[in-house]
């Protein structure tokens, strides 16, 4: 089945900008789809999908969206509808790559219909919002590139020709090119989570894991790192996880500037992919320079982690809802799955000694998890996550999940087929 650059661009203010990139992808012997996303102006190029039918992809129609005369529905819809065309022709084989132009209405649905796809999947939006310093929400955990527009997408001069032509380039590199086959050898992949203050657990727990011969990506629990690890496990990348540091549920729920949304600890357990959980760091709330800390902390116990970060120590009650989340989650995911609890300590500064240290909390934070976890194993170790045996534990538990790294390999390659 052939394959097409599908070039999502609202053809009532963009037209002229979407016909000059689809004729240099076709100059580059590469096959196009034009797709307007536009709604209130009539096209002024003919499109390969029409709007009327990116509106039906959303489940609304033209006429209903006209009507309410809303701009803002109009683009939350067109985004739905052209995520769902793209979506469609990928699961059938037709998507070799997507690109779009535009400014904040073309970059949100352009970047929408991205987002819906796998890592891998050529995905270019040429943006006047390239350079503002607010990209990330457009991004999300996805592979796509933002391409600075210079000028804005607005007639074809000496600029945008430039910018629009080694646009389309490199989308025709990126489409022409082929990703290397995965090999009968593949090592399972395998995603950790960590914080600085869970570091030595981790990197002991990787070397394990690495010894019985899986590949391990290592995620930064800042809020970014977790959402990119649940989405590897939405699109069935990963053969099991090591989530030792689930420091982001705390920020989401106390309001700290790390969250990784609600979502967190919900995609393994929804693939079945094997995982090991603990809760390295659930003794801190982050938030950047001390002023940054809204006024309603004002009365708790702060931990100055250098001049950029202030972390906030949770309290025994924010433990508890914490547990019974972590509890509910995996009780309620699917595949195998356990909990690990060190009793003495689950980050660096939360050990006898340290600012964080806090028996009570943690004590709340370990009865709310035992009370909620349902049939799923909960390993109390008289450890502080940072000791090399409770790094072991928890690499050697999920080993076991995985049956051995060849067949975790194999489970794997399954999973992404």
């Amino acid at each position: 089945m052939k394959r097409h650059v599908f070039v999502l661009v609202t053809l009532d203010t963009k037209g002229p900008e979407a016909a000059f990139v689809r004729d240099r992808l076709k100059d580059l012997r590469v096959a196009t789809k034009l797709v307007d996303t536009g709604c209130l102006g009539a096209p002024v190029v003919k499109a390969d999908v029409a709007r009327e039918m990116v509106f039906e992809a959303a489940g609304t129609t033209l006429d209903a969206v006209r009507a309410k005369g809303d701009r803002g529905d109009a683009v939350t819809a067109a985004a739905a509808g052209a995520a769902e065309i793209v979506r469609r022709a990928f699961a059938k084989g037709q998507v070799a790559g997507v690109i779009a132009l535009g400014g904040s209405a073309g970059t949100t649905i352009g970047t929408a219909a991205m987002r819906a796809l796998p890592l891998g999947v050529p995905k270019l939006m040429v943006s006047t919002l390239a350079a503002s310093g607010q990209a990330g929400s457009y991004v999300g955990t996805s592979d796509l590139l933002m391409m600075n527009s210079v000028v804005d997408v607005l007639g074809i001069n000496r600029i945008s020709r430039t910018v629009l032509t080694r646009a389309a380039q490199a989308m025709a590199g990126m489409a022409k090119g082929r990703l290397p086959a995965p090999g009968r050898s593949e090592k399972p992949l395998v995603a950790a989570t960590m914080f600085g203050v869970t570091t030595p657990c981790v990197e002991r727990a990787k070397a394990r894991l690495e010894e019985a011969g899986c590949e391990v990506l290592v995620f930064h629990a800042t809020g970014a790192g977790g959402r990119t690890m649940e989405q590897l496990a939405r699109d069935g990348l990963l053969a099991g996880v090591l989530d030792v540091t689930t420091t982001e549920l705390a920020d989401e729920l106390v309001g700290g500037f790390l969250t990784a949304g609600k979502e967190r600890l919900t995609a393994a357990g929804a693939r079945g992919i094997p995982q090991v959980v603990s809760v390295g760091a659930l003794d801190m709330v982050n938030f950047f320079a001390r002023e940054t800390v809204p006024s309603r902390f004002s009365d708790r116990k702060f931990h100055r982690h250098n001049a950029s970060v202030t972390l906030m120590r949770t309290t025994a009650l924010e433990n508890a809802q914490l547990g019974v989340e972590i509890a509910r989650k995996l009780a309620d995911g699917n595949g195998p799955r356990a909990i690990f609890l060190p009793r003495q300590g689950l980050s660096a500064i939360d050990r006898a000694g340290q600012p964080f240290d806090d028996p009570v909390a943690r004590k709340t934070l370990y009865d709310n998890i035992k009370g909620n976890a349902g049939d799923v194993p909960v390993h109390e170790l008289d450890l502080h996550i940072n000791d090399p045996e409770f790094a072991d534990a928890m690499a050697a538990k999920l080993i076991e999940f995985m049956g051995g790294p060849a067949r975790g390999a194999r489970a794997g390659r399954r999973r992404r087929s």
